[in-house]
């Protein structure tokens, strides 16, 4: 089995993923660079590391500066709670590992963002809220250790309701202490 085939259970974090980051932003008609993987799907990106056209160091590179432009700066989308803190070590051992041709998984290089009510000991798990700022897990998530092992690349954790929006009844979804109101790029 050629271990860069793509799974179609992964495809949904794809899917996710280009929605919550790449898609064309509209918000009060700003003007936002062009992004150079915007239609790029797991195997573009994969072939593209397989034929040296970038490493995964480039892609991860050019994922947080679209970050920065439409969701810290710009529209403001609010998002992203927090970016990996230990990326950049992540980075270089998978661009290592490819270069040594070894791969680990279909997700091998693929960025990833976990919404932040999954646990993931490098980065506390807050479910949006000021109160869980300091709050790290003692071990990793399920899904972080298949990710991991699949190869992904864990950029960060998004902004999500506040306690899943179990705050209440009248709730405003997609609203945390800690990341603000998500806003729909597509507006």
């Amino acid at each position: 089995m050629n271990t860069l085939s793509i799974k179609n259970g992964f495809l949904c974090l794809a899917i996710l993923f280009n929605l919550l980051i790449f898609g064309s932003c509209q918000l009060n008609k700003v003007e936002i660079k062009e992004f150079k993987f915007l239609e790029y799907d797991i195997s573009m990106i994969q072939e593209g590391y397989l034929q040296g056209l970038f490493t995964i160091n480039d892609v991860v590179d050019a994922y947080l500066e679209r970050i920065n432009e439409i969701d810290k700066s710009g529209p403001n989308l609010n998002s992203i709670i927090q970016i990996n803190p230990n990326l950049n070590i992540e980075i270089a051992k998978l661009d290592d590992e490819l270069k040594k041709g070894y791969i680990r998984g279909p997700l091998h290089g693929i960025p990833i963002l976990l919404k932040d009510n999954i646990d993931m000991i490098d980065m506390p798990t807050t479910a949006g809220s000021r109160a869980m700022v300091d709050s790290y897990p003692l071990s990793n998530s399920f899904i972080k250790e298949q990710l991991e092992k699949a190869g992904a690349v864990i950029i960060g954790k998004t902004n999500l309701s506040e306690w899943a929006n179990f705050r209440g009844e009248a709730s405003t979804s997609g609203w945390s202490g800690l990341g603000g109101q998500t806003k729909n790029p597509y507006i």
